[in-house]
Parts: structure tokens; C-alpha cells; sequence
């Protein structure tokens, strides 16, 4: 099974954490609010995704495909 990533756009306050912190998935729009890549993330890069989801408090959430 294969991890993405989304974003609650509602719930992001657009600290930009999220993409300091996992910059291969994720940029930021001009306002700060993050933009991610639906790619599935390699697995050498689950570590750096885990990472940006545990250290966001609102908004990044992983999702798993099949």
C-alpha cells in the first residue's frame, strides 16, 4: 500500500511547517498555505512525511491508497 498526503484547507493556518519540513511533496502559494503534490511517496521518503504530519497541528493528514 502507497502513502500520499492531503490538506484540510479549512483547518491550515498556513504556518508553513509542513514544507519546511517535507519540501519534496510539499511548496507553499504565495499567502503561505501549503501545496501538495498527490504523488505516492517513496518509501525512502515516509520518514520525512511522518515527520511533517506528526509537526503540523491542523491541517496535514496522511491517506493510503491501494
Amino acid at each position: 500500500m502507497s502513502k500520499s498526503l492531503r490538506v484540510d484547507p479549512i483547518k491550515c493556518e498556513a504556518h508553513g511547517l509542513c514544507a519546511e519540513l517535507f519540501p519534496e511533496r510539499v511548496s507553499l502559494d504565495e499567502w503561505g498555505y501549503p501545496i501538495v503534490d498527490s504523488e505516492s511517496i517513496p518509501r525512502e521518503l515516509e520518514e520525512h512525511a511522518d515527520r511533517a504530519v506528526e509537526s503540523c497541528e491542523h491541517d496535514l493528514r496522511p491517506c493510503s491508497e491501494s
